[in-house]
């Protein structure tokens, strides 16, 4: 979150409790992974006693964004040609945003792609306290007044961005921004600014719905229950070799493989590692920490690019309720299951 948005968040609390009102976003027996048995190669079977380095995700609360609807009809992705050295900007600028931080690689793209450079001359206004609200805008170069009431609070720098609060909440700008020196700014348009941030939440629900349909455990939900899951799950992804959970750490998170593969290892009584399977798309991993309350049994790595959609330990416990008995009973054949395929 940008320093701007936390003294403007601040600044205008009372002002949109008087116009506004925030609505949330919307958005026969089963087997475990590890029920599945394969022959590994005398090659699979070693490998190297060290992990590599754990990478850490990064996991924001969910926003809440209210006000006019946007007919996908209306929304059509535009690329606006700009440099690699531009584009990366504009992803550190997104990545420190709490409204963009939670998007996915492909939102942040059609972000990126739809920001237009604007020039700005020096003691130009860019915005007026007031004004309806049609831009979203990250700082490129210069720096920016911002005056609430006529008072300067504060002033913005290359990777601020200033303009999100009009279109998330389709109230007048709050704020006055100015051009103390010629700048140049990236510009969001509020329809697709509104149609990717508003558009995000459907999009996931009706994406883990199907996705949650195919995974057998899930099935036998009723549709109600799926949408409560789906409106609970995260994204996160990981590049080739990050260590997802390690063995003998404390769990927090429930994992669903979206896409690409996940190796899962165990720790020998010698010390070495042996890899005892692979995780693919459909496959969960990490209930058992969760159900049991106790360290994570085996270390998954991913193998590749690989996506989960991920359920922390309150909501794995609220929500999936319905479907825990199928998950203690494959939880109760897991040791047998791993020792057999220890041998």
């Amino acid at each position: 979150m940008s320093k701007f948005e936390y003294k403007e968040n601040n600044l205008l609390n009372e002002k949109l409790d008087q116009q506004i009102k925030e609505k949330p976003l919307k958005g026969s027996p089963d087997t475990h992974p590890l029920d599945i048995s394969e022959e590994s190669s005398d090659e699979e079977d070693k490998v190297s006693d060290e992990l590599p380095e754990f990478v850490p995700t990064n996991r924001g609360r969910r926003t809440s964004i209210s006000a006019e609807s946007i007919e996908p009809s209306l929304f059509t992705k535009i690329k606006i040609p700009k440099s690699d050295v531009q584009c990366q900007r504009i992803r550190m600028a997104l990545a420190d945003n709490f409204l963009f931080c939670r998007l996915d690689e492909e939102q942040v793209n059609d972000v990126v792609n739809a920001m237009a450079v604007k020039s700005i001359k020096a003691s130009s206004e860019v915005i007026k306290q007031g004004d309806p609200g049609d831009y979203f805008y990250v700082v490129e170069s210069g720096e920016l007044d911002c005056s609430i009431d006529h008072q300067k609070v504060t002033v913005l720098k290359p990777k601020d961005s200033f303009g999100e609060l009009a279109l998330m909440y389709n109230a007048p700008r709050a704020a006055t921004i100015v051009a103390n020196e010629d700048c140049v700014l990236y510009a969001l348009d509020r329809i697709t600014f509104r149609s990717i941030l508003m558009d995000n939440t459907s999009q996931k629900r009706i994406m883990y719905e199907r996705f949650l349909s195919e995974v057998p455990i899930f099935k036998s939900l009723e549709a109600y229950e799926r949408h409560k899951i789906s409106d609970a799950l995260e994204s996160v992804v990981f590049e080739d070799k990050d260590v997802i959970i390690r063995e003998g750490d404390v769990g927090e998170d429930f994992y669903l493989i979206e896409s690409g593969e996940a190796i899962f290892y165990k720790t020998l009584e010698d010390g070495t590692r042996k890899q005892v399977m692979i995780g693919k798309k459909g496959d969960y991993f990490g209930e058992l920490a969760l159900i049991n309350d106790e360290p994570r049994a085996v270390s998954v790595i991913s193998n590749g690019r690989l996506k989960c959609a991920t359920l922390r330990k309150n909501a794995f416990t609220r929500l999936l309720g319905p479907v825990m008995d199928i998950l203690k009973r494959n939880s109760e054949n897991y040791h047998a299951v791993l020792q057999q395929s220890l041998q």
